[in-house]
């Protein structure tokens, strides 16, 4: 995507070009990389400073606050430092291989560097994605209520996109959609390849009468679950003029139970995701749903 011609102009060879022109076409981005490695507030300090007073920044909660494993050579040294001899000799470490210090560490510093996004009322939600291996359970309900407990406590907050298709089953759907409701959690809607344990149903609840988030992952169920070269293979899948138009429905319903509704496309291959993004503002706007 940030090759010259795929979405930006030429001109735009820098980071700070990039997001300035970016802001010039959308409302709204979401920040991934945090979901690799822990920010620093210096980061959220210059995305403050490159973009207008209305933009929309969503974060991807780091890989430990959800139950994923993260690199060890990608945490905070004050983090490396202080692990246990065991897990520091690991490639990869799990939150459940850390003292409740520690874990308490890792929220308490990408918190703390997203604040100048929050003081500046550009930050809209903190995306906490659950793998496919946390499924319906009473540990994993308490997984999530932790979480939600931990934004709520601080003012920020969470928007939850489950992974597992089982917290979705004609039982477990009505005790997901309670848990969501009770922790005031807005649920994010995904459009994604079907028939996989971590293919989730189009599921349109609004959980949370502030937010409610729509993830577009695209359709591709050859690369999906497959292992690839580069993370956006993954998502190599330009939506066509009817599957977008499918939606228009659904989020126009959505739109008037929420206060704000988040689109997504995160179908990042190339210009896909940019392409599909536009185009469906075009059809929002032509729907004459509030807000485009």
């Amino acid at each position: 995507m940030t090759a010259a011609g795929v979405f930006y102009p030429g001109n735009a060879r820098s980071a700070e070009d990039r997001l300035r022109y970016y802001t010039t076409r959308f409302p709204l981005v979401e920040v991934d990389s945090t979901y690799y490695a822990i920010p620093a507030r210096r980061m959220a300090e210059l995305w403050v400073d490159r973009t207008p007073g209305d933009f929309t920044f969503d974060v991807k909660a780091h890989a430990l606050m959800t139950g994923q494993p993260s690199e060890v050579t990608r945490l905070p040294r004050e983090i490396r430092d202080a692990l246990p001899a065991d897990a520091a000799k690991k490639a990869r470490v799990y939150a459940t291989e850390l003292p409740a210090e520690l874990k308490d560490a890792v929220w308490s510093m990408f918190l703390d560097a997203l604040r100048p996004l929050r003081d500046a009322g550009r930050l809209g939600a903190i995306l906490l994605q659950y793998p496919k291996w946390v499924g319906p359970s009473r540990a994993n309900a308490a997984l999530i209520e932790d979480a939600q407990r931990r934004l709520a406590d601080g003012g920020w907050r969470g928007a939850i996109e489950l992974r597992n298709r089982d917290w979705f089953d004609d039982r477990t759907r009505p005790r997901t959609l309670a848990l969501l409701r009770r922790t005031c959690s807005p649920y994010v809607i995904v459009d994604s390849p079907p028939g996989f344990q971590s293919s989730v149903p189009v599921v349109p609840e609004v959980t949370s009468p502030s937010l409610a988030v729509v993830r577009f992952h695209g359709r591709n169920t050859d690369t999906w679950e497959a292992k690839v070269t580069h993370v956006s293979q993954r998502f190599r899948y330009l939506y066509d003029e009817k599957q977008l138009a499918e939606w228009v429905p659904t989020i126009s319903s959505i739109s008037e139970q929420a206060e704000e509704v988040h689109l997504v496309f995160n179908n990042c291959y190339g210009n896909y995701g940019t392409t599909n993004a536009l185009e469906m503002g075009g059809m929002l706007l032509e729907a004459g749903v509030a807000g485009f």
